[in-house]
């Protein structure tokens, strides 16, 4: 899977009523200079009902999240069904296959990661983290899921302020959507 700098995204599930997705804002150019701290790189999408967050190019990124909303509109909000489409055409369009992201999306019933080389992801628990921080939130999400009872929310902040405090990619003016 492609690996990207620069930004740190985690989510999690508590249960259909309690979804967060959660991402750092720092922008980074290049490997040493620090272009923004605040950026939002988490969404909500479709009437508020899907929760997305980016890793990787900015533009790009918008780009896909774009795209994958028509998805969703032409598929009636199946999630799944919305993220193999988008990963199919990510893979097989000429123009699309250059783009340089990662993305997770949830609803109410599914969490995903959706990469340019055709994945669709469902991780092995209710929980993900994707970007330069991503093994650092990923590990904390991990541990804050099945030893506490802290809300989604709660746990997303928590490991991305962990993921902040361990990877100079990621910053700790942290942005969460919830559903």
């Amino acid at each position: 899977m492609v690996q990207f700098h620069a930004t740190t995204i985690c989510a999690v599930r508590r249960g259909p009523d309690d979804v967060a997705i959660g991402g750092d804002g720092q922008v980074t150019m290049g490997e040493s200079a620090i272009m923004k701290n605040s950026a939002k790189k988490v969404k909500r999408i479709y009437n508020g009902q899907v929760l997305t967050g980016f890793a990787g190019t900015v533009s790009d990124a918008f780009s896909l999240t774009e795209k994958f909303e028509k998805k969703l509109e032409e598929h009636g909000g199946n999630l799944k069904r919305a993220a193999v489409d988008l990963a199919q055409m990510w893979r097989s369009d000429r123009g699309m296959r250059n783009l340089e992201a990662l993305m997770i999306v949830a609803d109410k019933d599914d969490l995903l990661v959706i990469s340019g080389t055709g994945e669709v992801i469902v991780p092995d628990q209710s929980f993900v983290a994707i970007g330069s921080g991503g093994n650092y939130a990923y590990a904390a999400a991990n541990a804050l899921f099945n030893h506490t009872e802290m809300t989604a929310e709660e746990i997303v902040k928590e490991a991305l302020g962990i993921a902040a405090s361990i990877c100079v990619y990621t910053n700790d003016h942290i942005s969460v959507e919830k559903l």
